[in-house]
């Protein structure tokens, strides 16, 4: 019969072996008021990752020497604010592609930036809309304010024509510090194209434009070897009436960008504040959906 620790060093191992999750080294604790002689205790017995405090259950943690139930409670606690949502990393078969492009599409208030933050916050590498968004983030995650802005490169796009020059900056900043960027998230790709081409009459330029710069985007992402995030937004679909869809919207952009995206994510509204993301289209991964929460803290897993 294995005694608990070495139950706990399988869990470990098992856990290693699973890309579901981000390492998150179990040091980090420390930031969220768990003393170093517990966290000892943790490792003594083959507990060294955040994630491999929530495979352990309590009944376990509380046979540790030296842990007391209300030293377990709170060490849960802390855990559980450090774990990045486990559903959408298990959604997205690990996380999110590198030398790809992955969009996330849904209404106002589904997540979509909240889910660009997250991530910018767990790679710390990355260009972002919102850089004061992050500031809970980092929190949640035990991390400086000012050592999370010094990792992270944000610019503001007044118009597409600014966007792709932009873009032009990202790839010079990626050659100059070659392999320290993994993440280049755009906040919404179709945003200023909306408002720069109106109308039917400027469709077949705006397709066009659009275009040059998703090619642009996965140039970069293949020649720097990174992942790219792209938002989007919904519009109304006037064929959805003829074909019965219980969905009368889709994601803005059309074939162009549906063909330039690797991985296609929708999101929609559950109860309050959860979120059901679904695989909308993608070559690898199933057809599949995931209900995570939006907090403060950026996403998490829904509680039950």
């Amino acid at each position: 019969m294995k005694s608990m620790g070495d139950q706990v060093m399988d869990e470990e191992i098992e856990y290693h072996d699973d890309e579901e999750s981000f390492f998150q080294d179990i040091d980090m604790l420390q930031k969220h008021g768990i003393n170093v002689a517990d966290i000892k205790k943790l490792k003594s017995v083959g507990i060294c990752t955040v994630k491999g405090i929530q495979m352990t259950t309590k009944k376990a943690l509380c046979n540790i020497k030296g842990l007391s139930e209300a030293k377990v409670d709170k060490i849960k606690e802390a855990a559980n604010k450090l774990i990045v949502s486990c559903a959408i990393n298990k959604l997205l078969g690990g996380g999110v592609e590198s030398m790809a492009i992955t969009e996330t599409f849904g209404e106002f208030r589904t997540g979509k930036t909240q889910m660009s933050h997250t991530l910018c916050e767990i790679l710390l590498n990355s260009m972002c809309s919102r850089p004061d968004r992050l500031r809970d983030i980092a929190d949640r995650f035990g991390v400086d304010h000012d050592t999370m802005l010094d990792n992270v490169l944000y610019a503001r796009a007044y118009t597409s024509e600014h966007q792709m020059e932009l873009l032009d900056y990202v790839a010079a900043k990626f050659h100059e510090e070659a392999g320290v960027f993994k993440l280049l998230i755009i906040d919404s790709i179709m945003a200023l194209f909306r408002v720069d081409f109106s109308g039917r009459g400027e469709l077949a330029e705006r397709q066009q434009k659009l275009a040059q710069m998703l090619s642009r985007l996965q140039k970069i992402s293949e020649e720097y070897n990174v992942a790219v995030f792209i938002t989007n937004q919904m519009t109304a679909d006037p064929g959805a009436t003829m074909t019965f869809q219980a969905d009368p919207k889709k994601p803005i952009g059309g074939h162009i960008l549906a063909h330039a995206s690797t991985t296609r994510i929708s999101l929609r509204k559950g109860r309050g504040e959860l979120r059901i993301a679904k695989i909308y289209d993608s070559p690898e991964m199933p057809e599949n959906e995931a209900t995570f929460s939006i907090t403060a803290g950026g996403i998490n897993d829904a509680k039950e």
